[in-house]
């Protein structure tokens, strides 16, 4: 027996048949929710959203209650790890991340260390899944999460977003001693990370490397693959998915790694991906979230292409990247609820 009431998401993980397509969104405990802008409201900003485990869990719970998602997947924010390493970052309205600190050269690598306490400085996180856990009270699987090194390297090297990222990849070339150096200290505290989720509760953990697609193949199997496998390696305690946003050209490699779980974007081909990835993942993804923009006819149309193209397989049903913030609630329920009609043959 289970320990889930709906375990649907684990059992099509490991392969095993299911009446339908299991489903949630990358981003869904967040602005789309009016109950979600309520209780950020109520705070100073979302740092204090992130680091106050009792508000934390309430907003990962959200859209279990509102939106009838098949897993939940706990609120928090990739770069904690950049921070716990001792360089603090601002969450600056309408503009994203900024850090006041960069690394730019081997003598700034004294900013940050890898020789941290990680179950300390990030405490509010196991405590938030704790209290997640309680709340969902086995209805759902929790999925935990991090960013993936090279995504984590472009914040920490260029101290805000960026459309090319180009210090960072600059770094590449100029230093790669310096950055395989801070790549490293990254995965060691990441492994340190995610353990710490899955020992709090976490049911699945995903690693988010958002950047993959602004490198070369030859690039990212050395700066950013290479960092990603040592973490799949480390992990082998809950299921893994790995979601490299871009990198298209890196499918078959993807395949190679210790993780059960592929995440494709929505410039990836569900049966191309397949064929390159192989019947032995499970694939997650992939409509574009721009299309729950349109009409809810158009909506539910292009849920169902989107669920006949994954040909029965192991898949879990997905947008391509997070949903955007002005989405109407309404729209993405009836994506979830095109998907969960949505009967296998």
């Amino acid at each position: 027996m289970s320990d889930y009431q709906n375990d649907l998401i684990l059992k099509t993980i490991k392969g095993e048949k299911t009446e339908r397509y299991p489903v949630w969104l990358m981003r869904q405990a967040g602005r789309i929710l009016p109950e979600y802008r309520a209780v950020r409201s109520s705070l100073s900003g979302f740092k204090e959203l992130v680091e106050t485990p009792e508000r934390a869990a309430e907003v990962t719970v959200q859209p279990v209650d509102i939106l009838g998602v098949d897993a939940a997947i706990i609120f928090s924010d990739i770069l904690v790890i950049p921070e716990a390493m001792g360089l603090p970052y601002q969450m600056i309205e309408k503009k994203g991340p900024w850090f006041e600190n960069t690394i730019n050269s081997m003598e700034d690598l004294a900013k940050v260390s890898d020789q941290i306490d990680v179950a300390d400085r990030l405490a509010y996180v196991p405590e938030a899944i704790k209290l997640t856990k309680k709340e969902l009270n086995g209805r759902v699987p929790l999925i935990g999460f991090c960013g993936a090194p090279w995504t984590i390297f472009c914040y920490m090297t260029e101290g805000e977003g960026s459309k090319t990222f180009s210090k960072a990849k600059r770094l590449l070339f100029q230093d790669p001693a310096m950055s395989h150096k801070l790549l490293d200290m990254i995965t060691n505290v990441t492994i340190k990370y995610l353990k710490l989720q899955i020992e709090a509760g976490a049911d699945i953990v995903q690693i988010f490397d958002s950047w993959s697609g602004i490198l070369s193949p030859t690039e990212y199997a050395e700066f950013g693959m290479k960092y990603v496998s040592r973490i799949c390696d480390a992990i082998n305690e809950v299921p893994v998915t790995v979601f490299a946003k871009g990198a298209y050209y890196a499918r078959e490699d993807l395949a190679s790694l210790k993780c059960q779980t592929i995440g494709i974007d929505w410039n990836m081909d569900i049966e191309e991906s397949r064929r390159l990835i192989g019947e032995d993942k499970t694939l997650q993804g992939n409509l574009d979230p721009c299309v729950l923009f349109a009409d809810f006819s158009t909506i539910e149309s292009k849920t169902k292409n989107m669920l006949n193209s994954f040909g029965n397989q192991r898949h879990i049903a997905n947008l391509g990247h997070g949903v955007y913030p002005d989405t109407d609630p309404e729209k993405v329920k009836c994506f979830i609820e095109t998907v969960k009609g949505f009967a296998k043959n």
